[in-house]
């Protein structure tokens, strides 16, 4: 593809930013625009690893736009356009696709942009690791979070650019394919077949998945919300015990934060073992090391159930503020803990301060810093800073906050400052030293005495 030439000082006054400015990912996402919409038609030959895709992102310009990017790594875009026309000039870097369309974009204008590309995807370095598509043994497994998005399709990779998506995955036929959203249509053609998903509701690049396996299907529940888990058939009778009690932590989860925020849930069971549970927007990915029949899993499948409302349903719009994220998921850990029988959250919390009490006292969870923001200590800080909001205010109005939380952003961004103006407006004492304490100093505080219940 020609490069471009040197811009202009008048292309640069309109040219998208090639960040959008979060300090923990300084180079993921874009300015410039925000997209609404990601066509993907991909096909993929498991036994190469070979992915030929078309990308189709509907897109709306947030100023006049002579050359915008997209987060893009790995794979060659072989053609790109934009609004049917060919770009006039597209670089390709190690990261980005630096797109200058053959006539610049009105501010608030909705153009399309078709970037047909191909190769052999594999994941992202990071910081946290290598993230984004991963080969299994017989398969595929994509874990975006929190910069893996762009290993298999161009994006504007920011949790606060949510999107609706379709996506269409060919492959083997022996291969099931899982991906968000709804499966609308599946069609076999020889030896080859074509699976369709549709996502009504917007989704988060990180969130954005395919899962490719020799798998097959267990139903969970087939009562009130439709509960799935795709596993390899050898490990059918350890997986109907150990999520037996999955559709309860539903119930629980359902009473205590609000309507299920999806259509369905689906687990899938890899054949690999991974070193921990991932979530997607609709599903959440276990290893098989995971699944011993003994429930020795159970509070990382209470975790990754409740991310389908806090992190994918809430998606937070900047990634310091991950305890919105993590330090939920511990919580309901602990609120399945106390609703089974096993640990009251009291004691749950008590544990967890002893733990954090016994660690260095470094960490600024409400600001983490990039390299520690998936530290364990923020997911159990986290816990524990609702638990003392628990304490303080009492069970009533905690749990009308969590709900309204919940309602009010379905499908959207959140930050920290809104959920302390939400609790503001419900607590009958003053909360915001509370919060200064546990999310912006690193010494520990001690647990509020329980006043309410």
């Amino acid at each position: 593809m020609p490069r471009s030439t040197r811009p202009t000082s008048t292309a640069l006054a309109s040219e998208g930013t090639r960040s959008l400015g979060d300090p923990y990912l300084p180079t993921s996402g874009n300015g410039g625009y925000t997209v609404l919409h990601y066509d993907l038609d991909c096909d993929y030959r498991v036994s190469s690893n070979r992915l030929s895709a078309t990308a189709t992102i509907t897109a709306r310009a947030t100023q006049k736009l002579s050359r915008f990017s997209l987060d893009f790594a790995g794979l060659v875009a072989n053609k790109v356009s934009v609004n049917g026309t060919r770009a006039t000039h597209v670089i390709q870097t190690a990261r980005k696709l630096v797109i200058t369309p053959a006539l610049p974009l009105d501010n608030g204008a909705e153009f399309t942009i078709v970037v047909k590309y191909a190769g052999l995807p594999k994941p992202v370095r990071s910081q946290w690791g290598e993230v984004g598509w991963e080969e299994l043994s017989d398969g595929v497994i994509v874990a975006g979070q929190p910069s893996g998005a762009p290993s298999w399709f161009p994006c504007n990779d920011h949790p606060s650019n949510k999107a609706t998506y379709s996506i269409a995955f060919s492959a083997e036929t022996a291969y099931r394919v899982l991906c968000n959203g709804e499966l609308v249509l599946r069609t076999q053609r020889a030896s080859r077949t074509r699976w369709e998903f549709e996502s009504r509701e917007p989704v988060a690049t990180y969130l954005a998945t395919v899962q490719i396996g020799l798998y097959e299907t267990m139903g969970v529940s087939q009562s009130g919300v439709l509960q799935y888990v795709l596993l390899p058939e050898d490990l059918r009778s350890n997986a109907l015990a150990d999520f037996e009690d999955q559709p309860q932590m539903m119930a629980l989860f359902e009473r205590s934060f609000g309507p299920y925020p999806f259509s369905d849930y689906t687990v899938v069971v890899t054949d690999d073992e991974l070193e921990i549970p991932l979530e997607a927007q609709g599903l959440a990915i276990f290893g098989r090391n995971h699944i011993d029949g003994v429930g020795g899993s159970e509070r990382l499948i209470a975790h990754e159930l409740s991310h389908q409302w806090f992190g994918n349903s809430l998606t937070i719009s900047q990634w310091r503020d991950i305890w919105l994220h993590e330090g939920f998921a511990c919580y309901a850990e602990w609120l399945w803990a106390e609703e089974s029988g096993s640990l009251t959250a009291d004691g749950s919390a008590a544990q967890a301060w002893s733990k954090i009490n016994r660690l260095p006292k470094d960490l600024v969870i409400g600001d983490p810093g990039s390299a520690r923001m998936f530290d364990d200590r923020v997911y159990k800080r986290g816990a524990l800073t609702l638990h003392a909001l628990r304490t303080t205010l009492g069970d009533d109005v905690f749990f009308t906050i969590l709900r309204e939380w919940a309602a009010t952003h379905r499908h959207g961004n959140v930050s920290t400052p809104e959920f302390i103006a939400l609790v503001e407006t419900h607590s009958p004492v003053p909360v915001r030293s509370l919060f200064a304490a546990w999310l912006d100093q690193s010494s520990l505080p001690k647990l509020p005495k329980r006043t309410a219940r």
